[in-house]
């Protein structure tokens, strides 16, 4: 099954981080990167720009109004995505407990629409 893991961090607490823990996280992402790669469980994932490039877009009787930024006010912004192909949902929890952003934001878990069993 596939899943998502969203995820979301604070930029400000990233920011303040050193150089040294920064290399720490990334060193963190590439190990299980590596081991996901190697397992045949990544999909696939990528960083997301910064909300200051996001514009979100609602039609409302008809005609689309766009305005910058995301969708809601908040510390915490979808900072970007990782696509698994794994067993069960446990699975993809315990991929998302180990994602350095569950430590400093959250890491939201979501199955395919398609790749669940009596789901279309």
């Amino acid at each position: 099954m596939k899943y998502m893991l969203l995820i979301y961090n604070n930029p400000a607490t990233l920011a303040a981080l050193s150089e040294q823990e920064r290399e720490e996280v990334m060193a963190s992402v590439d190990s299980i990167l590596e081991e996901l790669t190697a397992s045949g469980e990544l999909v696939g994932g990528d960083a997301l720009a910064g909300p200051e490039l996001a514009r979100t877009v609602r039609v409302r009787d008809g005609v689309p109004v766009t305005t910058d930024g995301p969708f809601a006010e908040a510390k915490e912004q979808l900072a970007g995505y990782v696509m698994v192909d794994c067993a069960t949902p446990e699975r993809a929890a315990e991929i998302a407990a180990r994602w350095p952003d569950a430590r400093f934001g959250a890491m939201e878990v979501r199955a395919v629409v398609g790749s669940v069993e009596g789901e279309r």
